[in-house]
């Protein structure tokens, strides 16, 4: 029985019960059951009683003991004990528990997705890196998490847009251009401007497309220089996020708003909605009406737009494209957004607590890393892939909440040892995928004359009960990690998941010994094999992090 399945079953009860005059409640069309932090307590646990008895005009826990009386008499369910003021700890018996093997393994890829954010329509923008540089460690972290959240997203039913912001207008560009340029005439690294060689690997790159740029003026080469540099520095940005398996659905260019004069417009909007005044030549947005601590300005008195301006008419941008639930992940030196953001998303018309969210990831460092030879003055997102490997990576990344700070350990996560987080997950389902094809050697299989081979109830020895409480629980992690864009709580579920599994694969054969026919309780238990398999494959894959076959 899964957790659905006890779900449906307790709102039947709650329904039959109302049929039957017993009580007075609008029925829920799901009830929500949870694993009890311990065993003792039963296989699921719901509070339904709690968060009914009231309504009903009865003692929770005489609510809970009408429940239990009814829950008790389904097929697949053991025991219902009222526990404390109203709650139901419930038991199933071996064949119901085990049960859920055979509808992981049927399920394959879709098992863990759910419904629970179906309807909503999200854009996340995250790392967003200006495009006059190499990606580096301080990108690293929300590549890693804003990918993730995306994915779990995703699983839970939501219709995310994942977008990746350029800041290609403003004076950076140009003088992200002059330090180019200068490069390219031989010249030294011109004041405030860009140093380190891939500046010089870029002027490389702008002379293979334009061979005749030197011979140009200063002025006429500029724009040629800006656009090919640009270019060339977003491949290697794309080509980085690829080798760190992150992609974006869209790559949206701030130039293209001043272009189609979109902020010009979203000023005139804002101007609409009452909230755009002018004050010493300035237009100014009153955003201090929304909690911001003083009023932005939008147009500077000499015309020139503010890039407050930008993230203004960005915003509407983004509502224009339909994008109800708008997620922000910024970078622990950006707290000062989180107000200013909000309040723009309030001058627009929406409710900044349900349109737009604005998430905080704090810094990330790494002992013992060297600074990139290319760059100079920074960690490399490239030399950290290639150093410690992006599956090492983005789990560490990941199995962090993002508003603590973190310090990955090296020569820890190069180890091949249990005390490797990634490496103990991913051997766990690289273990699992041995021990199938042993069984395979052995003539185990999951069918027999073409049948499935399967008998739940023989999965009754003590490790495969908790094996398969932890492997039930995987849907409502994958649902919680979604709502509170945690996908740390996937990571920590599939290290239970392992270690549950290493305590089973130790207790339980497979494939039978030596002689030994192969029996039902062999092939049974390849379907519990297999089915750990697939949560942990799909897992990891929610975490941006490969699953392998071998070890």
């Amino acid at each position: 029985m899964t957790p659905e399945e006890l779900s449906t079953a307790l709102s039947a009860c709650l329904a039959d019960a109302v049929r039957a005059g017993e009580i007075s409640v609008d029925v829920p069309e799901t009830v929500r059951v949870e694993r009890p932090k311990s065993r003792e307590h039963g296989d699921w646990a719901t509070n339904i009683a709690l968060q009914l008895g009231k309504k009903a005009g009865m003692a929770p826990r005489a609510f809970a003991e009408l429940i239990a009386a009814r829950l008790t008499a389904y097929e697949g369910v053991a025991s219902v004990e009222v526990a404390g003021p109203g709650f139901l700890n419930i038991t199933l018996d071996a064949a119901a528990a085990g049960a859920l093997a055979k509808a992981i393994v049927e399920a394959g890829t879709d098992y863990g997705t759910n419904a629970a954010l179906a309807g909503h329509v999200v854009n996340m923008e995250f790392v967003s890196a200006n495009p006059t540089g190499p990606l580096h460690i301080g990108h690293t972290r929300w590549a890693a998490l804003g990918d993730s959240i995306a994915r779990v997203l995703r699983a839970s039913g939501a219709e995310v847009t994942s977008e990746y912001y350029i800041n290609d207008a403003g004076s950076q560009m140009n003088v992200f251009a002059n330090s180019v340029l200068s490069r390219l005439h031989g010249r030294g690294v011109p004041e405030g401007g860009y140093p380190g060689q891939y500046i010089v690997d870029l002027g490389h790159d702008v002379l293979s497309a334009h061979p005749g740029v030197r011979e140009l003026t200063e002025d006429a080469a500029l724009p040629i220089v800006r656009h090919a540099a640009y270019e060339a520095q977003m491949k290697d940005i794309r080509a980085t996020l690829a080798a760190f398996d992150v992609s974006f659905d869209v790559y949206f260019s701030e130039k293209s708003l001043h272009d189609a004069g979109a902020i010009e417009s979203a000023v005139a909007r804002l101007r609409e909605q009452g909230h755009v005044f002018d004050k010493d030549g300035a237009v100014w947005l009153r955003t201090t009406d929304f909690g911001d601590d003083k009023d932005r300005v939008l147009i500077r008195a000499n015309g020139e737009p503010t890039y407050f301006a930008a993230d203004a008419a960005y915003y509407l941008s983004k509502k224009d494209r339909g994008f109800a639930e708008k997620i922000y992940l910024l970078g622990a030196d950006h707290h000062g957004y989180v107000n200013r953001l909000k309040a723009i998303a309030a001058c627009a018309g929406d409710d900044p607590e349900a349109n737009i969210e604005i998430l905080i990831g704090q810094l990330v460092s790494v002992n013992g890393a060297k600074l990139s030879k290319r760059a100079g003055n920074i960690i490399e997102l490239k030399d950290l892939i290639e150093w410690l490997g992006k599956d090492a990576v983005r789990y560490s990344l990941a199995r962090f909440p993002a508003d603590s700070p973190l310090t990955l350990d090296p020569e820890l996560l190069k180890k091949n040892t249990n005390e490797n987080p990634v490496f103990y997950v991913q051997y766990a389902h690289a273990r699992s995928r041995g021990a199938a094809r042993n069984a395979a050697a052995a003539g185990v299989e999951r069918t027999v004359d073409g049948a499935d081979a399967f008998d739940a109830a023989l999965l009754d020895h003590s490790t495969e009960g908790e094996l398969l409480a932890h492997l039930a629980a995987y849907p409502s992690i994958v649902a919680k990690a979604a709502e509170f864009r945690e996908p740390h709580r996937v990571a920590r579920h599939l290290e239970t998941v392992a270690s549950a599994y290493h305590s089973w694969y130790d207790n339980c054969r497979i494939a039978p010994q030596g002689e030994d026919e192969v029996t039902d309780l062999n092939r049974t238990r390849l379907w519990l094999n297999d089915a750990t398999s697939q949560v942990l494959a799909n897992g990891l894959g929610l975490l941006g992090v490969s699953a392998p076959e071998r070890m």
